[in-house]
């Protein structure tokens, strides 16, 4: 039985208009070597180069600050607009919680970026404070963190 409440916002979001062109954008979020340049959670150490993701089903690995490994199940795609995964304790299933990012180009040099957790299936009860301390400001802390870094004058190699 778990312990969360029916009136809990179990889907949080931020968005911000960002100047810059989504392809960019794009290429930061999907490889995740480049992801904890902009993690505003500070929870990501590092992940190995190579694993740029190309298409859903695909599995990606970052290092924690803590030292474990995460297993990241890609289950959504749509090159330079969305990508969605579901990470897991490596060598286990998804935990249930979610993690998307959603592009939508306003101009050549303007998309609109929109962070969402979703974590409408955590069962688990470890995992609730944490999830429940994730609200649209942390989310806001990293779309804020990603557009410093795509508005800069090498976003790529930064």
């Amino acid at each position: 039985m778990s312990s969360t409440t029916p009136d809990e916002a179990r889907v949080v979001s931020a968005s911000r208009d960002v100047a810059a062109d989504a392809a960019t954008l794009f290429e930061l979020i999907a490889d995740p070597e480049r992801q904890p340049r902009w993690d505003g959670n500070d929870n990501l150490a590092g992940a190995a180069p190579g694993q740029r993701v190309t298409a859903a089903g695909q599995v990606f690995r970052t290092t924690l600050t803590t030292g474990s490994v995460r297993e990241n199940h890609v289950v959504e795609f749509s090159e330079g607009r969305r990508i969605a995964w579901r990470p897991a304790t490596e060598g286990e299933p998804p935990a249930g919680h979610l993690w998307r990012w959603e592009l939508e180009p306003l101009g050549p040099s303007l998309t609109r970026v929109t962070h969402t957790y979703d974590w409408t299936q955590l069962t688990d009860e470890q995992r609730l404070p944490r999830a429940r301390a994730t609200g649209p400001e942390e989310l806001r802390a990293s779309v804020d963190r990603l557009a410093e870094l795509a508005e800069s004058s090498d976003p790529v190699t930064g």
